[in-house]
């Protein structure tokens, strides 16, 4: 275990992307940051392409960070670990946690839960071409493999091929019936699950998954286990990160960095990005939803929503936050 997996930000696709991560480190300089899961393929098929910076290319503050990989091969995720190494990361998880049809017809994901030999497999190939950690993301169980019994089980071969840290999504999942997204909410959560895996395999690093929202709900589970991952909170609600690194990683308490230089930091980053050739939007659809619960945030959202659908060639962002939250409102 290494102390940035007390706190992570969990994988998620369309949402995780590099420009998410930069925009997250301006909040947590501690905190490990994950990119959107990749598939071993696009690695493995595009060595030789530009396409490969795009997909796995990133900017040196957005240490540390892990990569997610999908798949079931260790002939292809082996390779394509390597070359993740090489890039620079600082980890790599393997997904054995999404329901999705699509990755499901991969024969990786969730599924991969019923074959645990399988993922063993392939840890253990990547372990042997990489030098940096190779952890797991799971569930707690799929379809009916799903007592306590069976996550152990689970857990237990895994552990086998010397892999130490294991993410645990605190839901089951099922891989017919239920949508990627019913799958994060309809199956209950147990935590206590969780705690007990935790209390079974002492020697191993557990960190916990699913449904946690809050700074205050992170800092009662790391009472009863080694790392918290957070979702869609973190996405949703990126600013509570600004205390994470006094709360959970005993940094000494600094100022935060105000609101208008958080945009300033932004409005550079986005400039640098579009003359670079990204597409406006890709990187101002992550700032729509922030100042939730500031006074005109509504008239923050309208504003860029409305850059990403006019997609100017010059813009200003720090002046529509200016306007937005800043300016004295007009007599009469």
């Amino acid at each position: 275990m290494k102390e940035y997996h007390r706190l992570s930000v969990a994988p998620m696709m369309a949402y995780t992307d590099r420009h998410y991560r930069y925009m997250m480190r301006l909040f947590t300089k501690r905190s490990l940051l994950y990119t959107e899961m990749v598939v071993g393929t696009t690695i493995t098929y595009n060595l030789k392409s530009d396409f490969l910076d795009r997909v796995l290319g990133f900017d040196p503050i957005e240490h540390p960070i892990a990569i997610q990989l999908g798949g079931d091969d260790p002939k292809v995720l082996a390779p394509a670990a390597k070359v993740c190494e090489d890039y620079g990361y600082d980890e790599i998880n393997l997904n054995v946690g999404c329901p999705s049809d699509r990755v499901q017809k991969g024969r990786f994901g969730a599924c991969l839960m019923k074959e645990p030999e399988r993922v063993a497999e392939v840890v253990a190939a990547m372990q042997a071409e990489v030098s940096i950690p190779v952890t797991v993301k799971h569930r707690l169980g799929v379809d009916d493999v799903d007592r306590y019994e069976d996550l152990c089980r689970f857990v237990e071969v895994v552990r086998q091929c010397g892999n130490h840290i294991f993410i645990v999504h605190a839901r089951k999942a099922w891989l017919k019936g239920l949508s990627p997204a019913q799958n994060r909410n309809v199956p209950p959560l147990r935590y206590e699950w969780v705690y007990q895996l935790k209390k079974d395999f002492p020697d191993l690093g557990i960190i916990i998954n699913g449904g946690i929202g809050t700074m205050d709900e992170v800092l009662e589970h790391l009472q009863q286990v080694d790392g918290v991952m957070m979702g869609r909170a973190a996405y949703h609600q990126p600013e509570q990160f600004t205390r994470a690194d006094e709360l959970v990683f005993g940094e000494p308490a600094q100022v935060p960095m105000g609101e208008a230089a958080l945009i300033e930091a932004m409005n550079r980053y986005t400039q640098e990005q579009v003359a670079l050739g990204t597409k406006l939007s890709f990187v101002a659809k992550h700032l729509v939803g922030l100042f939730k619960n500031r006074r005109n945030a509504r008239r923050w959202r309208q504003e860029i929503s409305k850059l990403i659908q006019q997609n100017p060639k010059h813009f200003d962002l720090a002046q529509i936050y200016r306007d937005a939250f800043l300016s004295e409102p007009k007599a009469g």
